[in-house]
């Protein structure tokens, strides 16, 4: 079993570290860890430094010694970005679960025309901080280091910007009178960005995806069966990173 991932500010390097608030709390009080237990601290930004607990003191603060380096996670060659069409519901947390257990880089919350779900004013913003927390609790469950980027929903219009600057730019659609091609066989590239666009439950619009089109975005599908728009993602992610080796 790997190490308990726990999140700091700033990673730090020495010969021992308090951590504590919220994060302390749940490694005393939920975990409960003692000495001699490994644990890993991490920015969630790619900085991580591995420790071994001194104490647990009270209910919220865990002693960690023995954090001797600061070591940085790269950059992967190839970074995954999905576009998430907004689901009713919780389904968008789920979504951003598993794609971040998945291991997706980046996640764009997309307002399409066929949503259902409308992201405006107070709603909206508690929606996306609720994105954020479970990309941030998601990946630490993963024990990741470097947590993806959940970014301000986006229209039409700036998800095309994004499509066009894409080394490989993707639309999950299947449709009968719209040819695709199977994801499996897309041009991967060897370095650079995949920015891969998911549709609501009611599918992509004709005017959307000759928007994407227009942006140099082509349609794919993963397979006969279709799937909801909050598994399509993490599908869709799985098949690309098997095939970039971030798997092997």
């Amino acid at each position: 079993m790997t190490a308990p991932v726990f999140v700091v500010e700033e990673v730090p390097a020495g010969p021992e570290f308090v951590l504590d608030g919220p994060e302390g709390r749940h490694a005393v009080s939920v975990k409960r860890l003692g000495p001699g237990e490994d644990v890993v601290l991490t920015d969630g930004r790619g900085r991580w430094a591995e420790g071994v607990v001194k104490a647990a003191e009270g209910k919220d603060r865990l002693v960690v010694m023995d954090l001797e380096s600061v070591l940085e996670e790269p950059e992967p060659d190839v970074r995954i970005t999905v576009v998430q069409a907004l689901p009713k519901g919780d389904r968008g947390e789920v979504a951003v679960e598993t794609m971040t257990e998945t291991g997706v880089d980046a996640i764009v919350p997309w307002q399409a025309s066929r949503c259902i779900t409308q992201w405006r004013g107070d709603r909206g913003a508690k929606s996306l901080s609720k994105w954020r927390s479970t990309a941030r609790e998601s990946g630490k469950q993963s024990r990741r280091v470097r947590f993806p980027e959940v970014a301000g929903v986006m229209s039409t219009k700036q998800v095309a910007a994004l499509l066009a600057q894409a080394d490989l730019a993707v639309v999950l659609h299947e449709d009968r009178d719209t040819p695709s091609e199977a994801l499996a066989t897309a041009p991967l590239p060897e370095k650079g960005s995949v920015v891969l666009v998911v549709g609501p439950e009611g599918g992509v619009s004709p005017e959307e995806l000759a928007v994407f089109a227009e942006a140099g975005a082509r349609p794919y599908r993963l397979g006969r069966s279709v799937l909801r728009t909050s598994t399509a993602g993490t599908a869709a992610a799985a098949v690309l990173l098997a095939r970039t080796g971030r798997w092997s």
